[in-house]
């Protein structure tokens, strides 16, 4: 690899995105990784009082423009791998840099989502989870580019990560890495603050956790909120890889 490659995945929260970052940070070409970069940005345009607000706030930088500069920078060599959250571009931000970059869409079934997002922040709302605002970016990207962008869904890669990454691999036009396949467990230098409080069970994983066969049951207000999702949700499944 002769250039620099931005690479941009598109999430919601608890998407598996974290795992998949340690993927691609394990890789032997990366150059850098960013750990939602436009966190700090968002919470002080919103003001909303995540967990850690103001540790955020404090280690990032909140000037939305500057964030995108990083995003886009063509120095060194090598992947720079982006962890984003959709719902992070707020509409008053612009959004041309990102045709710049190579966009990836990471979903997930939206009552594991939900579930998992109310745990660790039971007053969330339904913008909170970002589903809308995927598909949304998603079509912007695929109305400006003339092309369609990658779509990966988490479950593929908790049944067969090695398939799956291959496959985003071949789709990214980047080489295969097996490297990508497991990592070592523990916090990352590119870690956001917020990890402590989001990631402890990424923290304490080592590779992609196989689906489980347990079926899993789901009080109301999470199906109400499944229910709110799904059309979003099924809109980016018929383009994933």
């Amino acid at each position: 690899m002769t250039d620099r490659v931005n690479i941009a995945m598109w999430s919601g929260p608890r998407n598996l995105s974290t795992a998949l970052m340690r993927s691609f940070g394990n890789r032997k070409d990366v150059l850098e990784v960013y750990d939602e970069p436009f966190y700090a940005a968002y919470l002080k345009t919103t003001n909303k009082q995540h967990p850690m607000f103001q540790e955020v706030l404090d280690s990032q930088e909140q000037n939305y423009n500057l964030v995108v500069k990083n995003c886009i920078s063509q120095e060194g060599t090598g992947i720079c791998y982006q962890k984003h959250m959709v719902h992070h571009l707020l509409p008053s931000f612009d959004l041309d840099w990102v045709l710049l970059s190579k966009n990836c869409f990471l979903i997930r079934k939206p009552e594991d989502v939900i579930s998992s997002f109310l745990n660790k922040w039971p007053i969330a709302t339904f913008e909170d989870f970002g589903f809308k605002e995927q598909l949304n970016l998603y079509n912007f990207i695929k109305k400006k580019s003339e092309k369609e962008p990658i779509v990966v869904d988490a479950n593929d890669l908790r049944k067969d990560p090695k398939k799956t990454l291959k496959k985003l691999c071949e789709s990214l036009r980047i080489k295969w890495d097996s490297s990508m396949l497991s990592w070592s467990p523990g916090l990352k230098s590119y870690d956001g603050v917020w990890a402590k409080h989001w990631y402890p069970s990424v923290m304490s994983s080592d590779s992609f956790k196989p689906l489980s066969n347990t079926k899993k049951t789901y009080n109301q207000n999470i199906m109400n909120y499944a229910h709110m999702a799904q059309d979003y949700y099924e809109e980016l499944y018929q383009y994933k890889i």
